[in-house]
């Protein structure tokens, strides 16, 4: 051989080793050799570290680990490092473990093997840090391979580094900036084989190697560019052909440069992890059959509960009657009175648990009208104050400008008089309630993390100098028929209630507490583009009378309901037709007859519901007044509880007065406008 076939046999050598050295120095993984000599306690019972990456000190903890004897650095647990390796030493056989370094409290995942000749008495090792993920995941398998045979006659440096690369079940890959492979493992061209039916070999280009695949050629050339552009990620993607087998893998991408810092190409370690996401999948399906389980057990345990207070209110309801009916058999219509009012009053706190229960499975049926919150503080302040007692004092901080809401005026004032309740019982000794109102701005992100759309949002906010709250306790505040007081004194239903009507409203609800430091408790409304819609106040007086000619036509299944409104008007003066279902409602409003007024149940028999029966109405008579009245089932059917102009809601159980004074509405509405 001429001098200058040596020298360049030579340099590129070096050029080699080099490239080597660097894809060792930017491997993720910690590396390090360790060479055994005999000591104090033995032949071969210590080792010291003749070299290591830059990665060593950041998954051991270790810094400036050459040089180090290892009885020097963990005494009390060396003798366990020098059973596993010496065994390594002894026999030649590769190991794989994972063990607690107690000196720096890491968890690792380690491999190990002989670097031949046995005389050179030194031990590869090659590890991760484990302690934050040792649950989640398989510890990495290191095996030795041998490398392409041209690397084979390399320097000792570089044929040590090889090995590593080649042993490693990681699937390592090097490309050049044209897509063409500097280097593979024998992992990754037996995977690479395995899924595209293709094995590669360095120099050959990765697109030309998948021109038959087109769609597996985009896909690995949009992963492959970004890294080769000088990007450094982690992305985990499903790879391989339908017709063989399609895995999902984490890759970790890193680019490689030369010793001027120009870059020339990237590399990859990527990781098989279709078992592991897997596993996750089973375990989320199993937390969410547990969690719906332990729902399904609070329902069992709320139910009795709830039978015990509905059979109370029916008690109070029946006996009523009872009473009423027996005192007019008497003659002693004095008492009936005082039946009378019993018997309503079981009647309003009956409805009232309903609608409690309805809000929080979020099917109640709102009437959403553009409101300025500050506009509702002065009466909820007085109710606040008379309901939460002389020992609590209540502020409100109202902003000036507030924006309108399109909301529920009523059911919002529940739920802050929810919330108001849950503050009192947080200051059993007293303190200060405060009800607070904003404007807010939500980013993509913010709005994001609260589970809604960006945009504008009215914010009112209930605080309290109570007990507050941990973590633990906060993450199931708003869980239905969570609750943290004695048994039999909440349902659980309170903050259910408030972020079921929240949501119901396109909103959403955030806590904040700490422990001995008080509680806030937010609601988030989206603004209202538009002016706010101040009803007419008017005063109290007796039942409206009708106007001559007014036709009202009411469609309900239930006779007795139908009886009851068909009475009710008829008291006050208007003409009534009656249907018992859809079909026969809409033959009615098909005929001649005049109707002014259209008062439909939701849920009909006979192949029609209420809102079917208004729309066609509505196509015949565009200018048809209609009155939905509605339990809890049908809120789907009235779109949520947001209805056409025109027509209103009217929820059940309602008052004769409620039902009269709304049917007046309608009719003085319809007739100003004609």
């Amino acid at each position: 051989m001429s001098q200058l076939d040596l020298r360049l046999s030579l340099r590129k050598r070096d050029e080699d080793a080099r490239q080597y050295r660097t894809l060792f120095d930017s491997m993720d993984e910690g590396f390090c050799i360790i060479e055994f000599f005999d000591g104090p306690h033995g032949p071969l019972s210590d080792y010291v570290h003749v070299d290591a990456n830059a990665a060593y000190a950041r998954h051991a903890g270790i810094p400036d680990v050459v040089g180090q004897k290892l009885r020097e650095m963990v005494g009390d647990e060396a003798d366990s490092w020098v059973e596993r390796y010496g065994a390594v030493l002894r026999t030649g056989q590769p190991i794989r473990f994972e063990q607690e370094l107690i000196a720096t409290g890491r968890h690792l995942s380690l491999s190990s093997f002989r670097i031949e000749p046995p005389s050179r008495r030194q031990v590869a090792v090659l590890f991760q840090d484990v302690t934050e993920r040792r649950k989640a995941e398989l510890a990495l398998r290191q095996l030795n391979e041998t490398l392409e045979a041209r690397v084979a006659s390399a320097l000792a440096e570089r044929r040590i580094l090889a090995d590593i690369v080649e042993g490693t079940n990681a699937f390592v890959q090097v490309a050049d900036l044209d897509f063409r492979w500097l280097a593979i493992n024998g992992a990754a061209a037996r995977e690479f084989e395995r899924i595209f039916g293709l094995r590669p070999s360095v120099g050959d280009s990765m697109l030309d190697l998948l021109a038959d695949q087109p769609e597996n050629q985009a896909q690995v050339r949009e992963v492959w560019a970004r890294a080769l552009a000088g990007e450094e990620f982690v992305e985990v993607a499903e790879f391989g052909s339908p017709d063989r087998d399609r895995r999902c893998y984490e890759m970790r991408f890193g680019v490689l440069r030369d010793e001027h810092g120009e870059r020339t190409g990237a590399y990859q370690f990527v990781y098989d992890v279709t078992e592991r996401l897997l596993e996750q999948e089973r375990l989320k399906e199993a937390e969410d059959a547990l969690r719906q389980a332990q729902k399904m057990e609070a329902v069992g345990q709320l139910t009795g509960g709830l039978a015990h207070d509905f059979n109370n209110l029916l008690s109070g309801i029946a006996g009523s009657f009872e009473m009423i009916g027996t005192r007019l058999s008497q003659g002693r219509t004095h008492d009936v009175e005082r039946y009378l009012a019993a018997g309503q009053g079981a009647a309003r706190r009956a409805a009232a648990l309903t609608h409690r229960l309805l809000a929080f499975s979020r099917r109640q049926t709102l009437s959403p009208k553009p409101v300025v919150i500050n506009r509702l503080m002065t009466e909820l302040v007085d109710l606040v104050r008379r309901t939460v007692g002389p020992s609590i004092a209540v502020e409100t901080v109202a902003a000036a400008g507030l924006w309108p809401t399109l909301v529920d005026a009523n059911q919002l004032e529940n739920a802050l008089l929810n919330l108001c309740i849950n503050a009192r019982d947080a200051m059993p000794d007293g303190g200060r309630i405060t009800i607070e109102t904003g404007n807010t701005w939500l980013d993509r992100r913010a709005a994001a993390e609260r589970g809604i759309e960006p945009g504008q949002y009215v914010t009112v906010c209930v605080s309290d100098t109570g007990v507050g709250m941990d973590k633990a306790i906060q993450e199931r505040v708003f869980d239905p028929f969570f609750t943290t007081k004695p048994l039999g004194e909440g349902t659980g239903l309170g903050l259910s209630m408030v972020y079921g009507f929240a949501k119901q409203s396109h909103g959403h609800v955030r806590i904040y507490s700490e422990l001995g430091h008080g509680t806030m408790v937010c609601v988030y409304l989206p603004r209202h583009f538009g002016d706010e819609e101040i009803e007419e106040v008017l005063p109290l007086a007796p039942f409206p009378q009708a106007s001559a000619g007014e036709t009202v036509l009411v469609v309900d299944d239930e006779p007795t309901i139908r009886m009851l409104i068909m009475d009710t008007l008829a008291e006050l003066g208007y003409a009534c037709a009656e249907a018992a279902d859809g079909p026969a409602g809409l033959k009615v409003l098909q005929s001649e007859a005049r109707i002014d007024l259209l008062i439909t149940d939701v849920g009909l028999p006979g192949g029609l519901n209420g809102r079917q029966v208004a729309d066609a109405a509505r196509v015949l008579r565009p200018d048809l007044k209609v009155l939905f009245i509605t339990g809890y089932a049908e809120n789907a059917v009235l779109n949520h509880g947001h209805i056409q102009p025109g027509m209103e809601v009217l929820t059940k159980p309602f008052a004769v007065a409620d039902l009269a004074g709304r049917v007046d509405r309608m009719l003085r509405a319809k007739s100003t406008a004609e």
